[in-house]
Formats: structure tokens, C-alpha cells, sequence
């Protein structure tokens, strides 16, 4: 099957309307051309291209290190807690607009901070209004995840100081979970256990992006020495054939971003990429967008990526959704009362379109 394969029409549609869960997705990565070049403006930044036409030229990925160097050139011109609620409320008309109705969105705290001048909470504060008008708007929900970010230049102080902010917030600051982001060469999961310990144990959820540049070992240290609940990306457990059956067995969830890995090079084609191979192994498996303007997709685009490139029909679709709903960062009595609603829409949506019950 090629990347470019037309798919049925009401597929299509159920895929573009269906109700949509994403949680794996980056906040600084997530804003629109137009409204960076705005906000250069604005804090008077030089922006890191003229034009719209010039940021989409600067982001055609090289390989994964320019990427961090687009990601750090976006990041700049964000100055104040008032542009982190531009962008979030941004981020939630972009999502109402797929019909996504929940968000667990990264954002990186201690560079922000310490690189920006930006007091964390205030910056908080500033999302949270962003987040509260998404809400009352579009019906939209988002969570926080606070990345640490390995390789910073103040590593691993960098995750310490993200606990430290992070630890004694209260359940209405939105932020559910401590992430680990940025580079993974040269900066395995060891000298973060002790701050992820500190995490779990001030309640909050774990994550951390793994065997996306790195091998299958990244991926098993976050498990084993960071203790992480779900995996950012973690293409190459394919290489291993034995942690493939771990995750399976272990019910540990893969944030997967097609359309990201092969953008920055981490596989050569939609072929190449392991999602269907990971679904069929039994892990919890779910797609997400990662950047979407960096990497000109949506999260709709990626469920058509799925149909396109892999074969899945409405009912590999409807389960795939739903993932992401089933590990999201959320009390359990909200996790089942969104399955629930989704459950009940994705089934006036197959009677509306023609398709069949899906299995039980």
C-alpha cells in the first residue's frame, strides 16, 4: 500500500468528524505560522523567517537536530504569560475544528523560564486562561504535562527544577503529569530517576520520549529506572523483538507520530514506520501529531495516515481513538465518562454514515 492510496469517501468522513482524543503534543510546537511572526513582532524578536512562506521553508527537516533548532527558534519569540494564552486558546479553536475534545499538551518549563525571563507560574497562569477559554468556547479540554528537558544546559537540574515547580500544584492548575523531552543522544534516563521518583510520589503521572533517536535501551531504562507510565514515540522497540512483548504484556502505552518520525528522518516512509506492527503485537497504541505546524499535519491527518498507508477501517480507527482516551492522564471516573460520550457519538455517527455497529 503507498503513502498516496485513496480511501473510501465515507471513511474519510467518519475519520474528519469522528471525536478525537490527543495526547501527545507539544505547546511551543503548536503555534500557528502566522501568529509566531505576531508575537516576534510584538516582544521585538527577529523572527526565524520573514514571511509564512519563509517558516515553511525553514521547517523542512533536515534531521532531528535541526529540528531542535526550530524548536528552540519558535520558542524564542515567546516573551509573556499573555502569548501562552494566545497560543493555547489557538491550540483549542485549531482542535475544536477536528472535533478533538481533549488535549494532554507538553510544554517546557525550565527553559522557558530560565532562557525567556518568565515567572512559571505566571506562564501558567497565562495557559490556564488560554485553557479556560478553549473550554468555555469550544468545549474543549487540555491537561499539562511538564517536560524537563535532558539535554538543557543545566541537566538534569533542569527536571529537578520542573518537580520542584510542578510538586505542589493543585489538581486546578491543569498540570497532570512530569515529562522528559529534547535530545536523547548522549543523555539516557539515569540521572532523572530520582526527580521521577519524587514525581510519583507528589501524585502526578510519568512520561518521557524514548527510543525515538536512541535505541531500544532508552526505552526500557524509562520503564525501569524512571518508572514512566507511557512512552513518547518509542519507534525502535522494533528492533527488539523481546521488548516489543514486554510492552504488549505490560499494557504500556506508545505515543506514536507518524508523520513527525518521517519528517525528521527517525524512518525513511510511512512504510517503514512500526504502528501497524505494534498494534498487532498487542500495545496500547495511539497517534497523535507531535508539532503540527512544524510538520504540516493535523491529528485528523494522521488518523488518514493510518487508512492510507496501513488499511485500517472504521473499526481499527474507532479503536485506535479510543486509546488514547483509555491512558489518558485522568481520574477514572472522567477517563470513563469521556469513553462513554465518545462511545455513544462514534455510534450515531456509523448509523448517520451507513456503517455497521462496531464489534463489541
Amino acid at each position: 500500500m503507498t503513502d498516496a492510496e485513496s480511501i473510501d469517501p465515507t471513511l474519510e468522513s467518519f475519520i474528519r468528524r469522528m471525536p478525537k482524543a490527543e495526547i501527545h503534543l507539544h505547546l511551543e510546537g503548536s503555534v500557528r505560522p502566522a501568529t509566531l511572526l505576531e508575537l516576534a513582532r510584538r516582544n521585538g524578536v527577529a523572527p526565524p523567517a520573514p514571511d509564512e512562506a519563509g517558516l515553511r521553508e525553514f521547517f523542512r527537516f533536515r534531521d532531528f537536530p535541526h529540528f531542535i533548532e526550530v524548536y528552540i527558534a519558535v520558542c524564542s519569540c515567546l516573551r509573556t504569560p499573555d502569548d501562552f494564552a494566545t497560543i493555547v486558546r489557538e491550540v483549542g479553536e485549531d482542535a475544536a475544528a477536528q472535533n478533538i475534545r481533549y488535549l494532554e499538551i507538553h510544554f517546557n518549563p525550565e527553559t522557558n523560564v530560565r532562557k525567556r525571563g518568565l515567572d512559571f507560574h505566571q506562564m501558567l497562569a497565562g495557559m490556564n486562561r488560554g485553557r479556560a477559554e478553549a473550554r468555555d468556547r469550544w468545549g474543549v479540554e487540555m491537561r499539562w504535562i511538564a517536560d524537563g528537558v535532558r539535554d538543557s544546559e543545566t541537566s538534569p537540574w533542569s527536571v529537578t527544577q520542573t518537580v520542584d515547580w510542578i510538586a505542589s500544584l493543585s489538581p486546578g492548575d491543569g498540570v497532570v503529569a512530569l515529562g522528559l523531552g529534547g535530545n536523547e543522544v548522549g543523555y539516557p534516563p539515569t540521572p532523572f530517576a530520582r526527580d521521577f521518583a519524587r514525581a510519583r510520589a507528589a501524585g502526578l503521572h510519568t512520561v518521557a520520549h524514548a527510543g525515538e533517536t536512541t535505541g531500544p535501551q532508552t526505552i526500557c531504562d524509562s520503564l525501569d529506572l524512571l518508572g514512566v507510565e507511557r512512552i513518547g514515540h518509542g519507534v525502535r522497540a522494533a528492533d527488539n523483538p523481546d521488548l516489543v512483548a514486554r510492552l504488549a504484556r505490560d499494557r504500556v502505552p506508545l505515543e506514536l507520530c507518524p508523520t513527525s518520525n518521517v519528517c525528521t528522518g527517525v524512518v525513511p516512509d510511512f512504510a517503514a514506520h512500526p504502528f501497524r506492527a505494534f498494534d498487532e503485537a498487542g500495545i496500547p497504541v495511539t497517534v497523535n501529531s507531535d508539532d503540527p505546524p512544524l510538520f504540516g499535519t493535523t491529528l485528523t491527518d494522521e488518523f488518514l495516515v493510518l487508512a492510507r498507508c496501513w488499511g485500517y477501517d472504521a473499526d481499527g480507527i474507532q479503536r485506535i481513538a479510543l486509546n488514547a482516551v483509555d491512558v489518558a492522564f485522568l481520574p477514572p471516573d472522567e477517563r470513563a465518562a469521556m469513553r462513554s460520550a465518545f462511545e455513544a457519538e462514534f455510534g450515531e455517527l456509523r448509523q448517520e454514515l451507513g456503517l455497521p455497529a462496531a464489534p463489541a
